[in-house]
């Protein structure tokens, strides 16, 4: 899936952070912006504050919330592409210095909004060195647009329109199974 441009980051509305906790199965915190949205109109990634309410560092600036963009990642993961694409960065320089630009980009972006020094020279997923979290760059590229994270845009290339088939939630916070993931009668 080729993500269409990113769009300036928008504070999040009550419908917006109520969807948001549809998707998590619990409220969300720390939510500064809603970072992407999804071809269905609901967020799939949220910018979150460096420091949540309560005071914990939180590191992931960029969080995927969409549970069927999630298991589509997830399936990527399972599949081995994280191991896959550790291997390439140690094979490929290009793409290594890339995947480190990713990475300082990742924390200029979060230190524009808050300084935490308990987190200082933390990304996501991994960066810069390796590839931990296919979701962390999955939501990095979706936020920030195609070309500043290498491995992110690999990624979402390898999946398809989670949002095609509609809303994965409800007004009311139900989950509405896609009908490519429900279970087929035998």
């Amino acid at each position: 899936m080729t993500p269409p441009p990113a769009p300036p980051s928008a504070a999040p509305t009550a419908d917006d952070l109520a969807a948001v906790a549809a998707q998590l199965g619990r409220p969300a915190r720390g939510v500064r912006a809603i970072a992407h949205r999804c071809t269905c109109g609901l967020p799939d990634v949220v910018q979150t504050e460096p420091r949540l309410p309560d005071g914990t560092p939180f590191p992931t600036l960029y969080y995927l919330t969409c549970p069927r963009a999630a298991s589509e990642v997830g399936r990527l993961e399972a599949a081995g592409v994280m191991a896959a694409m550790t291997r390439w960065l140690g094979d490929d320089p290009d793409l290594a210095a890339r995947y480190r630009a990713a990475h300082h980009a990742y924390l200029a972006a979060r230190e524009a909004i808050a300084v935490v020094p308990e987190i200082a020279g933390t990304s996501a997923g991994g960066m810069p060195d390796r590839v931990k979290c296919l979701h962390a760059l999955v939501a990095h590229a979706l936020a920030t647009g195609p070309g500043v994270n290498p491995l992110g845009d690999e990624a979402l290339g390898m999946l398809g329109d989670w949002g095609a088939d509609g809303p994965c939630v409800t007004p009311d916070g139900a989950h509405v199974p896609s009908p490519a993931t429900e279970e087929q009668p035998r």
